[in-house]
């Protein structure tokens, strides 16, 4: 597939999107409006607005492999703090993540054999104990002198197969 062919149906998509939706976009402010970030894994099977019943505007949302918080979460959600209305803080890995199902050389092996190339070099930052994770991530939001005392923190877990959010900090 050429790049030229690559993105037409999602350009195309997005003609459909930007027709119908111009009028609640424009001036949009950034700001979350129900004051909530959500640091969430990239997984697919994660609504992160529709899971919290919010919708476009509410929250701001971080995500990456795991649902951790690492130094650009902690950079995102400093700013989101200080500068775009954010009261509270969720961090939400999930259910059966792939993050916890492989150790960092069982990834990069897998890598190296799916490229061709050498992937030992690359970090993926599994997880080995969920929970154990979410206990040091929220603690790394609640501690950093920027957030501090300034915003509620809660770390969650997601199930994929039901929906439901559980509080686990």
């Amino acid at each position: 597939m050429s790049t030229s062919t690559a993105f037409e149906d999602l350009l195309r998509a997005n003609e459909e999107y930007a027709s119908t939706h111009a009028d609640e976009l424009q001036g949009f402010d950034g700001v979350a409006h129900a004051g909530v970030a959500i640091v969430t894994c990239m997984d697919s099977r994660i609504e992160p607005l529709q899971m919290l019943g919010l919708t476009h505007g509410d929250a701001k949302i971080f995500r990456n492999p795991g649902g951790r918080v690492t130094d650009a979460a902690l950079e995102a959600l400093v700013l989101g703090v200080h500068l775009l209305g954010v009261e509270r803080i969720l961090v939400v890995p999930h259910t059966r993540c792939a993050m916890t199902s492989k150790s960092e050389n069982e990834l990069r092996e897998t890598i190296s054999e799916l490229t061709g190339i050498d992937a030992w070099f690359q970090r993926f930052h599994v997880v080995p104990d969920q929970e154990a994770a979410l206990a040091e991530d929220v603690h790394r939001v609640t501690s950093h002198p920027l957030i501090q005392g300034r915003a509620e923190v809660g770390g969650f877990r997601y199930d994929v197969d039901t929906g439901r959010l559980t509080q686990l900090v």
